[in-house]
């Protein structure tokens, strides 16, 4: 089966309004790795859901939210549901970030619950798995990724995408070695309900310098983009190298 590259970029706690002239800016070099098998995807804060939505159009940038409730309504103060996203026009949403599991205490459990309200609102689960340095080092890796996907993934996401992201290189400049990228998304493909057609992308410092060799990778099938999704310059050049890459196949 033929999966898509996908490049999501993932805003966290940044943009304004202001900032929406860098979808005029993304919006052509969008549509040209769409027609080849790429997809592009922006999350930005809650805040700029709708007007990015709305900015955006039909063009061929796909919108996701960074986090979703477990409850459809509610007295949940602060809180976002999974329906109130698809309605502001997302069609993704990132669930387990390691900021989230870190800063809010969210457990896989927890996580999991989020991903079926999200799939019952008709979005599509960025689920998302990693160690820390920590229990790397200790040997742990393999065990502690493989429970947090088995944990986290709904029995009913076939739409589900998986992200990888090793915790110690998020915002550290570190990059997973290749070797590393490789054999844990093949270890992940391995645990998936749907391994043939299952994206996972990979998560951690991903920048123009690494971004072709990471997804030259047999099981890597896109990039989840921190920082360098806020620089156009950089978040283009790792789309171009998704695209060289499909052209390459």
């Amino acid at each position: 089966m033929t999966r898509r590259m996908l490049i999501a970029g993932n805003w966290k706690m940044h943009g304004l309004r202001s900032d929406l002239g860098f979808f005029d800016q993304l919006e052509p070099q969008a549509a040209l790795a769409a027609a080849a098998g790429v997809d592009v995807l922006v999350c930005p804060p809650a805040t700029l859901l709708a007007p990015v939505a709305g900015h955006c159009g039909d063009s061929a940038i796909l919108i996701g939210a960074q986090d979703c409730h477990t409850n459809s309504s509610g007295a949940h103060t602060g809180d976002v549901s999974a329906g109130m996203v698809r309605d502001a026009g997302a069609g993704y949403v990132i669930l387990g970030h390691s900021e989230r599991r870190s800063d809010h205490g969210e457990t896989s459990a927890l996580v999991c619950a989020k991903a079926e309200a999200a799939i019952m609102a008709g979005l599509i689960p960025i689920i998302c798995v990693g160690e820390t340095r920590e229990q790397r080092e200790a040997g742990e890796a393999f065990g502690i990724v493989g429970a947090q996907l088995a944990a986290s993934l709904p029995a009913a996401a076939r739409m589900a995408v998986i992200a990888y992201e090793p915790v110690w290189a998020i915002g550290t400049g570190l990059t997973a070695s290749p070797s590393d990228v490789a054999q844990m998304h093949a270890f992940i493909r391995t645990r998936l309900p749907r391994p043939a057609g299952t994206r996972i992308l990979y998560g951690g410092s991903v920048k123009p310098g690494n971004a072709g060799e990471l997804m030259a990778l047999d099981d890597v099938d896109g990039a989840l983009v921190g920082g360098a999704s806020l620089d156009i310059g950089q978040f283009g050049a790792i789309i171009d190298a998704a695209i060289h890459g499909c052209a390459a196949q």
